[in-house]
C-alpha cells in the first residue's frame, strides 16, 4: 500500500486512493485508520487525509466512534437488496433509453466482455470479473445518453463492488450470471425491449440471490 500521491489535486487523490482501497478490500471492514499513518503511506500532509476521512464518513464507508477512533465501516449486507433494487429499476431505464441506438457492434462488444467475464470468474479473478461485468452492463448505460444517469448508476456500483469483492468466496453459482448476460444478448437480437428489460432485472435479482451470507 506504498503509494506516494502527487501534490496537484491532493485532497481529491487522497479521498480517491483511500475509497479505492476501502471498495477494493485492501483497508477491510473494522480496520482502524490512523490519519497520521495514511499521511506518510500517500506521502501528504494530515490535512487532506483527514478531510477525505470525514467524506468517506458521509458516505458511510467510514466510520468514527465515540472514543474518537476511525474505523473501516462493516458491510451492511442486510441493505445490499435495496442498492440492487434501484440499479436493476434504474438500468431498466437505461436500456429502454438505449434501445433504439443499440447495433450489432454493440452487441458484439457485449458479448466479449461476457466471455471475459466467465474467463475471469472460472479463474477467480473477481475484480477483473467485475471488470468485465462492468463493461458488459456499461455499453447500454452509456447508449442512453442520460449522464445523470449514468453518475447515479455508477456510484451505487461503487458500493456493491465492496460487498461483491468481500463476500466472494461465499457468492454459489456466481458463473450463472454469464448465462443470464446471454439471455440479455439474445433479446437485443431478436429486438424484443421488454424481453431485454426483464432479462436486465432476472440479472441482477438473480446476482442478489446468490449470495450465500
Amino acid at each position: 500500500m506504498e503509494e506516494k500521491i502527487q501534490r496537484t489535486f491532493v485532497r481529491e487523490e487522497a479521498y480517491l486512493k483511500l475509497r479505492n482501497w476501502i471498495l477494493e478490500g485492501t483497508l477491510a471492514p473494522g480496520t482502524l485508520l490512523r490519519d497520521k499513518e495514511l499521511a506518510l503511506q500517500l506521502g501528504v500532509s494530515r490535512t487532506p487525509i483527514r478531510e477525505a476521512l470525514l467524506r468517506l464518513e458521509d458516505e458511510g464507508l467510514v466510520q468514527t466512534k465515540p472514543n474518537r477512533s476511525t474505523h473501516v465501516s462493516t458491510i451492511d449486507f442486510h441493505n445490499a437488496f435495496h442498492l440492487y433494487s434501484i440499479v436493476w429499476t434504474l438500468e431498466r431505464l437505461a436500456l429502454s433509453q438505449a434501445f433504439g441506438s443499440i447495433t450489432d457492434e454493440h452487441i458484439q462488444t457485449m458479448t466479449e466482455a461476457n466471455e471475459r467475464f466467465l474467463h475471469n470468474m472460472k479463474n477467480r479473478n473477481r475484480l477483473a470479473a467485475l471488470d468485465a461485468d462492468h463493461d458488459f452492463h456499461s455499453v447500454y448505460v452509456k447508449l442512453s445518453q442520460n449522464k445523470e444517469l449514468e453518475k447515479i448508476i455508477s456510484e451505487i456500483k461503487h458500493k456493491l463492488k465492496r460487498l461483491d469483492l468481500y463476500y466472494f468466496e461465499k457468492v454459489k453459482n456466481a458463473v450463472l450470471s454469464y448465462e443470464e448476460h446471454l439471455q440479455i444478448i439474445e433479446a437485443l437480437k431478436q429486438k424484443d425491449l421488454a424481453l431485454a428489460i426483464n432479462a436486465v432485472e432476472h440479472n441482477w435479482k438473480n446476482s442478489f440471490s446468490r449470495f450465500d451470507i
